[in-house]
């Protein structure tokens, strides 16, 4: 060994099986196993996390087509429609929404009250996001889905 080096134990680690691994989102407070359904999900966040969700989650599905299907998408709450739209999350100290980076740099002016970065915006587990920016945004999203030139 040379004198720079350090001595390093690597031990192999054992995947953990999909369906019962939690989401790798630090702090994710969904349940484990991986939930099927938003519902499962939303069943083992706590209050008042849940309830901020539960608002969020009704806001985006009020400015959907029909079509939408919610689904558990990288262990979180997504809906789809043509394609991945918005998901939603609860972690031990915020929710996010997470719309995508164009709709994050549109609403940045209206955004300047939480905390975003490139595709996630985070908020208070015990405050959601305003009724009318989340739909503005889902919106958006929806507009962008429907630009998208199919292959």
């Amino acid at each position: 060994m040379d004198s720079g080096e350090c001595p390093v134990s690597i031990a192999r680690v054992k995947k953990a099986n999909s369906s019962t691994r939690r989401s790798t989102a630090k702090g994710n407070v969904a349940p484990t196993p991986t939930p099927k359904t938003v519902d499962d999900y939303l069943a083992g966040v706590p209050e008042p996390a849940h309830s901020t969700l539960q608002r969020v989650r009704a806001a985006i599905r009020s400015v959907l087509p029909a079509e939408a299907t919610e689904v558990i998408s990288y262990g979180i709450p997504a809906f789809t429609y043509k394609g991945p739209l918005v998901w939603f999350a609860a972690f031990s100290n915020h929710c996010s929404l997470f719309p995508g980076a164009s709709v994050i740099k549109e609403f940045e002016g209206e955004l300047k009250a939480y905390k975003i970065s490139k595709g996630t915006i985070q908020f208070p587990v015990d405050k959601p996001l305003p009724a009318a920016l989340v739909k503005k945004m889902v919106k958006m999203r929806l507009a962008e889905k429907g630009q998208k030139k199919k292959r």
